[in-house]
Parts: C-alpha cells; sequence; structure tokens
C-alpha cells in the first residue's frame, strides 16, 4: 500500500485525490495477516499509506489485526 495512488473515477474529486498515512504500533501476525505478501515486523511503527476514500476501511482493517493507529497525517503531493 505504501506509495499507492488513487486511480479512478474517486481520483478526479478532491477528496479522492488526497492521500493519508497512518502510524500503526502493535500488529500481530495472525490468520487475517498470514494471506499480506509482506511479514509484519514485530516492534517499532508500521506506516500505512490510504486514499481518502478508503480510510474507514483501512481503519477496520488494522483494528481486526490487532494494531493501534497512533497517527494520521495527510500527505502534501511530493510525499505520496
Amino acid at each position: 500500500m505504501f506509495g499507492q495512488t488513487a486511480v479512478g473515477s474517486a481520483a478526479n474529486t478532491p477528496s479522492g485525490s488526497r492521500m493519508f498515512r497512518y502510524e500503526v504500533v502493535g500488529l500481530r501476525q495472525s490468520v487475517e495477516n498470514d494471506k499480506n505478501n509482506y511479514p509484519i515486523r514485530n516492534s517499532g511503527s508500521v506506516y500505512v499509506t490510504v486514499p481518502y476514500n478508503r480510510m474507514n476501511e483501512e481503519m477496520q482493517r488494522i483494528l481486526r489485526m490487532g494494531g493501534k493507529i497512533v497517527k494520521i497525517e495527510p500527505l502534501a503531493g511530493s510525499d505520496a
């Protein structure tokens, strides 16, 4: 997800093109995240970048995996 850009009709709206970065701690390995194609670190923060229109969905996924969102920051055009 890191470095993804918004594509499609949502990208044409002012809110659809906005990107946010979550700082997440406490993710644990489980059946749910065994489906991911990347390992989860045992310590430290994980950064997840999502478009505005998927923020709620991504928050729910992080909470299901046992993570805690400690920071949400908007990304400028050059940061995304």
